[in-house]
């Protein structure tokens, strides 16, 4: 059967007809927003490469979290800014360290009890040299040794997890991490506690106004010794089964738009909860676009997400959370 007995149009008439058959939803608790905790209080620093984005003292994080609530988002995700680093990253383990505090105040609340708390685990905010592991001398310079990273990221993650995180979060792609986190958190009976892995990360440019957000630049090198080639999507496959043979209970893709691919061809292959990133650099772009009136602002973020959610994301990890949640 062909035209004119067959008519595609028939059901985008109405907007009612349109949502009648519309085959990939968002709503409010697939979306998950990102808070950046620092020292002080009644801090809310505008990120100046993210507009609407801030750095939040503790007070003014325990607020966001209410409105999320309130709004209905699935949860939060948190980074931390320490009142100073060392090469160790120790502010990342500590148990008075910054989202360790933050996790506690918001576990007082009751907003907490409608949100996902989710911690990220990693070391680039809290190490001097700002990258995600313990970096050694070698002959060739520095490098970003894997095994003695893995076990400091065990004790993050417990230490996280004490005080109040539902879901640790590891980021920094060190081979193992998942594993020793396990190990970690069931060796403090946190046995209940999931692990999310950004199990596919790629050495992006899209990351670049995170780093202004949480103060994360290195200060040498980069971090594609670690973080994946953009170009190999087999590759992310792989290093998924692996954090899952590890025990990820769920995994995590980053960024989002430009590897979209890489988010369908894991929905198909892995048949586990999965969630995409839409990172600082997608969001800031597009919020250029809307500052310079090239884009309808509503229009253009929720196509964004959508597109995610039917590249085949569960869930999304985005600054727009409270923004798309308005609209919805």
């Amino acid at each position: 059967m062909d035209f004119p007995l067959i008519r595609m149009r028939r059901t985008r008439r109405t907007e009612a007809l349109r949502s009648l058959v519309r085959e990939t939803r968002l709503e409010p608790g697939q979306l998950i927003y990102p808070l950046f905790i620092c020292p002080g209080e009644g801090v809310r620093k505008e990120i100046g490469s993210m507009p609407g984005v801030f750095n939040l003292s503790v007070d003014e994080a325990v607020k966001e979290a209410e409105e999320a609530a309130q709004l209905g988002l699935g949860g939060l995700l948190l980074f931390g800014l320490p009142e100073s680093k060392d090469e160790q990253g120790t502010g990342a383990w500590d148990d008075q360290g910054i989202v360790q505090q933050g996790l506690r105040a918001l576990k007082a609340n009751a907003a907490s009890k409608k949100l996902v708390l989710i911690a990220d685990v990693c070391l680039c905010e809290y190490t001097s040299h700002g990258h995600c592991g313990m970096v050694v001398e070698t002959a060739d310079g520095y490098d970003v040794e894997n095994d003695a990273s893995v076990d400091i990221l065990g004790r993050t993650a417990a230490s996280l997890a004490r005080a109040g995180a539902d879901i640790v979060a590891p980021s920094d792609m060190m081979d193992g991490r998942v594993a020793e986190i396990r190990r970690a958190l069931d060796d403090d009976e946190l046995e209940q506690t999931p692990i999310l892995s950004y199990a596919s990360k790629f050495a992006s440019a899209f990351y670049g106004p995170f780093r202004e957000a949480a103060d994360s630049a290195p200060l040498f090198g980069d971090r594609r010794s670690y973080q994946m080639d953009g170009a190999n999507v087999r590759e992310a496959m792989r290093e998924i089964e692996l954090d899952l043979g590890e025990g990820a209970d769920m995994i995590l893709m980053k960024p989002a738009m430009p590897y979209l691919d890489v988010i369908r061809a894991a929905r198909d292959r892995f048949d586990v909860p999965m969630g995409a990133y839409q990172v600082s650099g997608e969001y800031s772009m597009l919020q250029a676009a809307f500052a310079k009136g090239w884009l309808e602002p509503e229009r253009a973020m929720l196509e964004s997400l959508i597109g995610m959610r039917r590249a085949g994301a569960d869930f999304i990890v985005t600054y727009f959370a409270k923004d798309a949640t308005k609209v919805l």
